[in-house]
């Protein structure tokens, strides 16, 4: 973890050599599907799998224990000819300071219907960030670019907007797919690519990011050592998405923030002085009202 830290820190803005950044898991859930050879699934964990993990998706230098810890799940939910209907899961995770811990970053399930894709067997998968090309790629490079950005924001003040913006330009590029979850009309939750990345780059949700930063590098990165001082650091950066949510209630950005953090959230409080969980429940109950079971939690035996 700690040399992780000192990479991130002295390195990441400085040092540009090509290398992979991502250990990312996958997995295929075809327990639905039958009449379909298992080897086509199989074939298709592995192409993602590489896929993933093979491509360079920035300029950074990554050690092999210093990449990304991040998961795709994959469930497929019924099959025509080289088409895919499914539902998908990402989720990442970062390392904590001294510390064997892994705290959510990312955790999201897209909506049925929206990662449908076309898949042929021994066809290698191919980018290109200038053209739409198939589904299944954009989708993968897509969350590979917010996966990456989310984690650099943690480390850096905002310092994940170069990714983002590549992850925009995505978006962009597939606004004349045929495939849902493009495009801002889809959704009238506004709970999707589109609207993410559009919510990570908007100056009102600033904020929210800058909040990430302080929760990370002054807060949790800290609990070895200072743990009520950490906790202070935590407490306070919620402020800054009490502040998204008051200009942006339906922020898909802080849906996605909250869904990774409630749990650690409740545990991190859980051992806090009455007066701090209070107010953290107080500004908990406010800006994630989905999740206010588990904040009661921090009200009890105060």
């Amino acid at each position: 973890m700690k040399l992780r830290h000192l990479f991130i820190l002295i390195f990441l803005f400085f040092t540009k050599i090509n290398a992979q950044e991502l250990n990312c898991s996958v997995q295929i859930n075809a327990s639905q599907i039958s009449g379909v050879s298992r080897m086509v699934f199989d074939n298709m964990r592995k192409d993602i799998s590489q896929f993933m993990n093979s491509t360079k998706w920035t300029d950074y230098q990554f050690e092999n224990n210093e990449r990304i810890k991040c998961s795709i799940v994959i469930e497929i939910k019924s099959v025509q000819g080289n088409r895919y209907t499914t539902t998908l899961q990402v989720n990442s995770t970062r390392p904590v300071f001294e510390s064997s811990y892994e705290s959510p970053i990312l955790r999201l399930r897209e909506q049925e219907g929206n990662f449908d894709f076309e898949y042929i067997e021994n066809t290698p998968l191919v980018f290109n960030e200038n053209r739409h090309g198939d589904n299944l790629t954009a989708v993968l490079a897509y969350y590979a670019y917010i996966i990456i950005g989310m984690d650099f924001d943690t480390f850096k003040m905002e310092g994940g907007t170069p990714f983002f913006q590549k992850a925009q330009k995505i978006v962009t590029n597939a606004q004349g797919s045929r495939f849902k979850g493009w495009k801002a009309y889809e959704s009238r939750k506004q709970d999707n690519r589109y609207f993410l990345i559009n919510k990570l780059l908007d100056t009102r949700n600033g904020a929210a990011r800058r909040g990430m930063y302080r929760y990370h590098r002054q807060g949790l990165d800290n609990m070895s050592q200072k743990v009520e001082q950490a906790r202070k650091e935590i407490a306070e950066s919620l402020k800054y998405l009490q502040k998204v949510y008051r200009v942006d209630r339906n922020s898909f950005l802080l849906k996605v923030i909250m869904d990774a953090k409630y749990k650690e959230l409740v545990n991190i409080f859980s051992e806090a002085y009455a007066d701090q969980k209070t107010q953290v429940y107080n500004i908990l109950k406010e800006i994630d009202p989905a999740h206010l079971k588990d904040y009661e939690k921090l009200t009890k035996n105060n």
